[in-house]
């Protein structure tokens, strides 16, 4: 394809975009199709000779929208949301374009200094502690992983790192196998899944602890799990604290965790996947209260802030104990500018990595703090709306506290009841919604996804629970 081929066919994938988004609401926000839809539709093998672009680009709507579940719809309010813009698509545009891969200073010196820059604006969006920012001019530092996943496991592995330094320098002739046998860390039983499989990932025991009322994890549990592992000579090295859990959005106390991992010198990492953006709004930081204890910090603003997927920001206090952990420098990565700069290939578990930090600049700047805050704002309305919407019916009730942009909810009645509900609505089809259970209360999740939702939009949401609700509840009564 020569440049003008290329401009033809650009333009016309920008206006199907547009298109697109400006029309997502006469979609069905679910496909109606089969597992293996798509093989029997495609060709057994790639063509022999180039086709023309116009005849993929009708294949994009013959084949593979029909396929598509759509994240963006208003009707979308299924786990939680990935953000999109029109900045952010531009900024993936360039960043494919250059096609840098970024795993060194040298490989792409804008892509290292970009990056470096705008996790020190993000940071201070945040008022984080300046202990985590480059421009400090202490050790801290901001890295773009991928997801939350990679960013506990590199945390994880941070702290494994550091403990078997610590021990090496007390006893050069320690058996490693042995203190990692007895290493164990810590996270609420509300904690995203990725957090256990970070322990299955770096070879460690990570305990789940028990939640209160409210479903955070409370210093007396930690402290008391952290006591009964040394007694039994485990060695207690990690701990994950979650800003904002999948399944009801609830906050662990940083304040008082975090007064017992430095006491106990065990390395803390908050996972603060989705409601970390909120935190760019004053009224919200009071949840982050005690971040300054925290060694690590992360949350993902391909979820909520406008930035497309995948882009999920990580702070380190000390990020020489993850360099230190992942520094393989073989000769031909080697270059004369080593140590005067980031070389991100060190902080993150693959060795490459995209032009990332573009769609941050470009969102920062073609938004500006003020519009991704009110962003931010008019989606946590929208769930009090909706809040009000069921608390108005009172064969409803809301499970939990609405802080953010979930709101949990149920038929007052059994499980089998809320089950049924939420196949009649996921089978309708006009509304998407999953489920979460809790101490054996399962809950219907509804969280505002997509940046185009209204307040009409949310009526219609309710109005699509509410009937739905009517059928089920007339099923369940005696004589039908």
């Amino acid at each position: 394809m020569e440049t003008k081929q290329f401009k033809e066919f650009a333009k016309e994938m920008v206006d199907y975009i547009g298109n697109y988004l400006d029309n997502i609401r006469d979609r069905p926000v679910l496909p109606n199709v089969k597992p293996g839809y798509l093989r029997e539709l495609l060709p057994e093998s790639a063509p022999e000779q180039p086709e023309k672009w116009q005849d993929v680009m009708a294949d994009v709507e013959r084949l593979i929208m029909p396929g598509v579940t759509h994240w963006h719809s208003p009707r979308f309010h299924a786990y939680f949301p990935t953000a999109n813009s029109y900045p952010a698509i531009v900024a993936d545009m360039l960043s494919g374009a250059i096609a840098c891969i970024g795993f060194s200073w040298i490989a792409s010196p804008a892509c290292t200094e970009l990056e470096v820059v705008m996790l020190d604006w993000l940071g201070k969006m945040l008022e984080l502690p300046p202990e985590f920012l480059a421009s400090s001019g202490g050790k801290g530092g901001g890295v773009i992983q991928g997801t939350a996943s990679e960013a506990t496991l590199v945390a994880l592995l941070g702290a494994k790192a550091r403990v078997l330094r610590k021990a090496r320098q007390e006893n050069p002739d320690v058996n490693e196998n042995d203190i990692v046998s007895k290493l164990v860390g810590y996270a609420s039983s509300q904690a995203h899944s990725s957090v256990e499989r970070a322990g299955l990932l770096g070879g460690v025991k990570l305990r789940l602890l028990p939640t209160d009322a409210n479903n955070r994890l409370r210093a007396d549990a930690l402290q008391d799990a952290i006591r009964s592992d040394r007694q039994q000579g485990l060695i207690p090295f990690y701990a994950v604290a979650t800003l904002g859990t999948t399944s009801s959005c609830a906050f662990d106390p940083l304040e008082e965790l975090g007064v017992v991992c430095n006491q106990e010198g065990v390395w803390l990492h908050v996972d603060a996947a989705y409601a970390g953006s909120a935190f760019i709004c004053p009224e919200y930081r009071y949840l982050m209260a005690g971040i300054e204890h925290a060694d690590s910090f992360n949350f993902n603003p391909h979820k909520w802030m406008l930035v497309n997927f995948d882009c999920s920001a990580m702070w380190l206090k000390d990020p020489n104990d993850v360099v230190s952990a992942f520094n393989v420098d073989p000769l031909y990565l080697k270059h004369d500018q080593q140590g005067s700069a980031p070389d991100y290939r060190h902080w993150q578990i693959p060795l490459g990595r995209r032009f990332r930090a573009l769609k941050l600049w470009f969102v920062f700047r073609l938004y500006g703090i003020a519009n991704l805050q009110a962003h931010i704002r008019r989606q946590i309305a929208l769930a009090h709306e909706f809040e009000d919407h069921v608390k108005s019916d009172s064969r409803f009730e809301i499970y939990g506290e609405v802080t953010m942009g979930l709101v949990c909810f149920r038929l007052k009645g059994s499980n089998e009841l809320n089950e049924t509900l939420l196949r009649r609505i996921n089978g309708h089809g006009v509304i998407h919604l999953v489920p979460s259970k809790i101490r054996d209360t399962y809950f219907l999740r509804l969280a505002i996804c997509s940046r185009f939702t209204e307040s009409h939009d949310i009526k219609l949401s309710w109005n699509e629970v509410r009937s739905l609700a009517d059928e089920v509840l007339a099923e369940e009564r005696p004589g039908n």
